[in-house]
């Protein structure tokens, strides 16, 4: 075993947001999630990439940007370079080719064929989150498509990834990693199979989740775990973030769509499994 998280090729292993103030974006994430902050670039460098942790562990990382602010969600690869290769001959752009983020990584960017922008990383000293799932940290980033059905065989072909069908609720599908879930039991997760006996089967193996985009762009969203949503929200807008759209409850969770106060979207959800889970 070992307490380090680490993420096999082909699984979402870090997500990061640019924008213009990171100064008033620490503020507000630091506010709403407790997150605490720690520059990565050595005082020599231009620029900052501040690196949020959360009980001393890494969630998630703040950086300059000029285009509109956004979360990424990055996924792990064993070759960035031949990996954006791929995704350009199978129907994707590069958006960013690929280069050498310090001795943490390589990475690139890249859109899929309906435009949805993802990035590759291949890690070297930085591996991904440490801590998820748990309140204030990333719980799954979310794929809403202009076209499924091709972002189902982009990504499958790119990452391997096996989608469940929707569910009868109208939710999204389920994207899976065949093996994940035999390599966090083997690694920081012995108790998931156990943990999740009730689950829907293969849900030791989810990545991410798939939806039809519901305003006409294919994006990919973040999601970030709650203890309560409707007092994040409240926070939120306490902090100069808004609400977008209505809050929604399933038999699973309680969501809401916020943007911070410079224009990112992201989604709260807090976890509320039937009575039998």
């Amino acid at each position: 075993m070992t307490d380090q998280r680490t993420y096999p090729a082909g699984v979402p292993c870090w997500i990061d947001t640019e924008q213009p103030d990171t100064d008033a974006a620490q503020a507000f994430y630091g506010g709403l999630f407790g997150w605490a902050f720690t520059d990565a670039m050595p005082p020599e460098a231009p620029g900052t990439y501040l690196i949020a942790t959360l009980e001393g562990r890494d969630v998630a990382a703040i950086g300059p940007g000029t285009g509109p602010p956004a979360w990424n969600t990055y996924v792990a690869v064993t070759d960035a370079d031949a990996t954006a290769t791929r995704a350009a001959e199978w129907g994707g752009t590069v958006v960013d080719q690929p280069e050498d983020a310090g001795p943490g990584g390589r990475r690139a960017t890249c859109a899929d064929p309906q435009g949805a922008v993802f990035r590759l990383w291949q890690p070297r000293r930085r591996l991904g989150a440490q801590l998820v799932n748990a309140p204030g940290s990333w719980n799954f980033s979310h794929l809403d498509s202009t076209d499924p059905a091709a972002a189902e065989a982009f990504y499958g072909t790119l990452f391997g990834w096996e989608l469940d069908p929707a569910d009868e609720t109208g939710g999204g599908a389920l994207w899976r990693q065949p093996g994940y879930g035999d390599h966090l039991e083997s690694t920081v997760d012995p108790e998931i199979r156990t943990r999740q006996a009730n689950a829907p089967a293969g849900f030791a193996d989810a990545i991410a989740w798939l939806s039809p985009a519901t305003e006409g762009t294919a994006r990919w969203q973040v999601s970030f775990t709650v203890a309560d949503r409707d007092e994040s929200v409240a926070a939120a807008e306490k902090l100069g973030g808004s609400v977008v759209g209505k809050p929604a409850d399933d038999a699973w969770t309680r969501t809401a769509v916020l943007r911070d106060p410079q224009g990112a979207g992201f989604v709260v959800s807090q976890f509320t499994p039937p009575s039998d889970w």
